[in-house]
């Protein structure tokens, strides 16, 4: 005879966030089978969850067949906060179930399992899927909201970040540009100022040659004056002589 599979749900509030995780006991097969998923339940139940994983994973093993093992490993996985590892074990019970409840239910933990690792648009999806098979989910519907709204504060904060990240840019890029006009005007100053003082030194030399010069022209200068003075002066003593000669001369 067939057992009914049956939920045990743990509640845990994170923030506002409710997680439910429904936990699968026994259904038929092989006594080893059931032997190992009820020992695992007892760990499980008592919190020793890494010792139910072990005993969850003798039960597959038994029967690699059966999803009840696989959805319960998810479920210790979960409570390790394993949380990406437990996320494959609700996948893989999710491809193997045909039932309808069972199959809403790994699509639900999923979603849990993907929203505690921080991929609220992952476990948007995982939890639309859980409300296409069982729309009648209250905590997948809050799940669903809570996760929408996580998505949505976090594009926000993203595009905050964008935004100052590129305001901060913007500043750093005109404090550079204006370090550079500075120094650029700092360097066109001291251009300025050793093209003057150049012209001071090239003005002084100047002058310096100017003066110099002037003074020797000066000398010459003299010098030529006194020349064509005596010179003047010996040529009028010659022809005051001369002119006197001829006075002297009689005509016979």
């Amino acid at each position: 005879m067939n057992k009914v599979i049956t939920y045990r749900v743990d509640k845990l509030k994170a923030l506002l966030l409710l997680l439910s995780i429904p936990l699968l006991n026994t259904v038929t097969y092989g006594q080893a089978d059931k032997k190992f998923l009820r020992q695992g339940n007892r760990e499980y139940g008592d919190g020793k969850y890494s010792d139910s994983e072990i005993l969850y994973r003798k039960a597959a093993d038994k029967n690699n067949t059966s999803h009840a093992p696989v959805f319960n490993i998810g479920d210790a996985l979960y409570k390790q906060n394993k949380f990406e590892e437990a996320g494959k074990q609700f996948v893989e019970n999710a491809r193997m179930n045909d039932a309808d409840e069972e199959k809403s239910a790994a699509f639900y933990n999923l979603g849990n399992s993907l929203l505690m690792a921080d991929k609220p648009q992952e476990s948007i999806e995982a939890y639309k899927n859980s409300l296409r098979i069982n729309p009648g989910n209250p905590e997948a519907k809050y799940n669903l909201g809570y996760a929408q709204d996580l998505l949505k504060q976090q594009q926000q904060q993203q595009q905050q970040q964008d935004k100052n990240d590129q305001n901060k840019d913007q500043q750093d890029n005109k404090e550079q540009q204006d370090k550079n006009n500075q120094d650029d005007q700092n360097k066109d100053k001291k251009d300025e100022q050793d093209q003057d003082e150049e012209q001071k030194q090239d003005n002084s030399q100047n002058q310096q040659q100017q003066q110099g010069i002037s003074k020797e022209d000066a000398e010459r200068l003299l010098n030529a004056i006194a020349n064509d003075e005596k010179n003047v002066q010996e040529k009028v003593k010659l022809a005051k002589a001369a002119k006197s000669k001829v006075r002297t001369l009689k005509n016979w």
